[in-house]
């Protein structure tokens, strides 16, 4: 199994479905929306995964409940048990589903569909959603016009979302050959060299 991967910390930007899809330009726009990006090849499939998180907002609490708490959390044990609690959290998905597409360009109306059908969805700003829905179109358009280009109409696309309590998971299945992803970013991403891609905010992994 081959896996390439990197993490991304720049900050949030505006990112216009209509001009995703008309620059067509697939994995650098992925790359810049995404906080982890990786490429895995099983024995017939290939695999993006990209990951978007989202700061949890917490409610303050006044009062006496306040205070009542603050007290309780000076306990190393009780906070222990918080900390273990809320981190079990985070790692439960609120909600997997899936989609299965052709290789078809058309297909992308499916896509913002699935995503606008996703109740749990509603707990993200709605650019936050935008930008996933951009990823996964994206990821998409690049599977039709590249790792399928020459395969039936029929292949099989498939894709996962994962929604957490902070982050989006999607996965992107392919039965294409596979992409050297790392030589792809440094096509998108010029005059990039592997010792040089924390000038972009990303580490490799």
């Amino acid at each position: 199994m081959n896996l390439n991967s990197l993490s991304n910390s720049h900050p949030d930007k505006d990112y216009s479905m209509d001009e995703s899809l008309s620059d067509g330009i697939g994995i650098k726009i992925i790359s810049q929306i995404a906080d982890e990006l990786s490429y895995t090849r099983t024995a017939d499939r290939n695999c993006l995964f990209v990951v978007k998180y989202f700061p949890l907002q917490h409610n303050t609490q006044t009062g006496y409940f306040k205070r009542a708490i603050d007290i309780l959390n000076s306990f190393n044990w009780l906070q222990e048990q918080k900390n273990c609690q809320f981190d079990r959290d985070l790692d439960r998905p609120l909600r997997k589903i899936s989609l299965i597409l052709n290789s078809e360009i058309q297909a992308v109306t499916q896509i913002v569909q699935w995503f606008d059908r996703c109740e749990d969805l509603q707990l993200f700003p709605k650019q936050f959603v935008q930008q996933c829905k951009i990823a996964a179109i994206e990821g998409f358009a690049n599977v039709v016009g590249h790792a399928h280009k020459n395969l039936p109409l029929e292949t099989e696309i498939e894709l996962r979302l994962s929604v957490f309590k902070n982050r989006l998971e999607l996965e992107i299945w392919d039965r294409g050959q596979p992409l050297d992803f790392q030589a792809k970013l440094t096509e998108k991403l010029p005059g990039k060299s592997l010792f040089s891609w924390n000038e972009l905010e990303f580490t490799f992994y």
